[in-house]
């Protein structure tokens, strides 16, 4: 037997995952972004293979990782998530800034950033799982970051099939 319904009690957080391909930037909603070690330091993010975002970072070897407030609101999310960076610009009337290593950092909403160079990937199917060595990081307000469980419970979010933590609901 396997209820599905149990990995949605893992918990998760929200964030926009950036990167760059020469002066385009691209970003995207993701959930699965995780400190790997502390010294160096070192996180991983994993992004589904169909995603611009994917292309990017396999491109580059950048990556930035934004971490949403809890009052992040609902269109914010939907422009970075359900949105595709082939047919429009995510970083048009959102604030930003130009990580050290190129990638951009999107500051509307975000709590925190970390900012990385991939030191790694690793393929796991339908997505890749980018290790990156966190050469820059900021808080940048003492507030709660949202969480996937509270997306899910209290704002009614959606996940869209490229999502790690997708399940068909029959």
């Amino acid at each position: 037997m396997m209820d599905v319904s149990a990995l949605r009690k893992i918990s998760y957080g929200i964030y926009v995952v950036s990167s760059r391909r020469g002066d385009r930037f691209n970003g995207q909603i993701a959930n699965t972004v995780f400190q790997v070690t502390s010294d160096p330091v070192k996180i991983a993010v994993c992004i589904n293979k169909q995603n611009l975002t994917h292309e990017f970072i396999s491109e580059s070897g950048v990556f930035s990782a934004s971490i949403l407030s809890k009052e992040t609101p609902l269109s914010f999310i939907a422009s970075f998530g359900f949105r595709s960076g082939r047919d429009y610009d995510k970083f048009k009337g959102v604030n930003f800034k130009v990580g050290v290593t190129g990638a951009p950092i999107v500051i509307d909403n975000a709590v925190a950033y970390l900012e990385a160079k991939v030191v790694g990937s690793y393929d796991v199917g339908t997505h890749t799982l980018f290790v990156g060595e966190v050469v820059s990081a900021e808080v940048l307000k003492d507030e709660e970051p949202l969480t996937y469980a509270y997306y899910q419970e209290m704002k009614k979010g959606r996940t869209p099939p490229t999502a790690p933590s997708y399940v068909k609901v029959l």
